[in-house]
């Protein structure tokens, strides 16, 4: 773990136990109670610039879990919006109300500021990546065992003093978003939430999120709409992932990912790393990922590994627009089209 130099100056005070979690603080704070979904978003907005307790209060926690937990029923968890009622059916990710997670453990391989990471890899994903590097788990909702929010809680608990903290991953955690929420209401573990996402949630989520992640271990994989159409089959990108960016750093602090795509540095890797540098400063955290190997139904360039002088001339690039918190940027030589 590296604490020196990181940006990320309120996770390690959360480590180092001088402030509490998001989650836990969100826990405390109080907010009327609702009356449906439209009066429960009124009082949601109130409880989040500082209402404080009437008569019959809850706490502002519970209020972002009846939410979540009403959505389901018209799904707009990220900006598919396919507002299907997920105990009836499934819309673009393929999760149903049940969460399944293909596997949880202490992972040793992320970043250094996150490790040792209690990881939980939920399974589904509403990206369709022709070259997942994790395609077992985003194509398959139900792969795995199910977790209630009971479980995922109690997993946790068990591995509290064994992790640094709590990575929510998969597939992809936001069709989780209800389960998920109703694991911390149970959780009394003072561990930082790590949020390991596509970013292409939808407004409503990113509001249910605030007060609850420490730190988005955010990736930004495209610098257009099209290559995002074409690979992810998501719309809108772009625009949908930088606003969402921009939302994360007013509340919370960032990590962000960016995989170098063969035949892609021109089109996708320079325009993020211009667009990160102009509008989220030259200190925010950014690994630039060299590992890219060809996966599931990888075509045209993506059938080959990624080669050194494009992974090169991405971090080159990075580094000469101003970007500060660089690394780790190693290079996959095992993954690599040519070295």
């Amino acid at each position: 773990m590296q604490k020196n130099g990181s940006p990320l100056k309120r996770y390690f005070s959360v480590l180092e136990g001088k402030e509490e979690p998001k989650f836990m603080l969100t826990k405390k704070k109080l907010a009327e109670r609702p009356r449906g979904l439209t009066d429960a978003w009124k009082k949601h907005s109130k409880a989040m610039s500082g209402w404080v307790k009437g008569p019959g209060g809850i706490s502002l926690l519970a209020l972002k879990s009846y939410i979540s937990g009403k959505l389901t029923e018209s799904c707009v968890f990220c900006e598919h919006r396919c507002k299907v009622n997920r105990a009836k059916k499934t819309g673009t990710c393929g999760v149903g109300k049940d969460s399944f997670v293909s596997s949880a453990f202490v992972h040793l391989g992320e970043e250094p500021e996150l490790v040792p990471s209690g990881t939980i890899f939920f399974s589904g994903c509403n990206f369709s990546c022709s070259f997942c590097q994790n395609w077992e788990i985003s194509q398959d909702p139900k792969g795995g065992y199910k977790w209630t929010p009971e479980m995922i809680a109690s997993w946790i608990t068990g591995m509290r003093n064994g992790i640094a903290n709590v990575n929510l991953v998969g597939g992809e955690p936001t069709p989780h978003l209800h389960n998920i929420i109703g694991s911390l209401l149970l959780l009394e573990a003072k561990l930082p939430i790590i949020w390991n996402s596509n970013m292409y949630m939808s407004e409503e989520t990113m509001s249910l999120l605030d007060g609850i992640v420490d730190v988005y271990l955010a990736d930004f994989k495209y610098g257009n709409d099209k290559c995002a159409k074409e690979l992810s089959g998501a719309s809108n990108y772009f625009s949908v992932v930088s606003r969402n960016h921009l939302l994360a750093q007013k509340g919370s602090e960032l990590l962000i990912r960016h995989l170098v795509l063969p035949g892609h540095v021109e089109c996708c890797s320079k325009p993020v790393l211009s667009w990160i540098r102009e509008n989220l400063g030259p200190r925010v955290r950014v690994n630039i990922m060299g590992q890219y190997s060809p996966k599931h139904k990888a075509s045209g360039d993506l059938r080959k590994g990624i080669r050194r002088e494009e992974f090169e001339e991405a971090v080159g690039y990075a580094k000469g627009i101003g970007l500060k918190s660089l690394g780790p940027a190693g290079f996959a030589r095992d993954y690599a089209g040519s070295a």
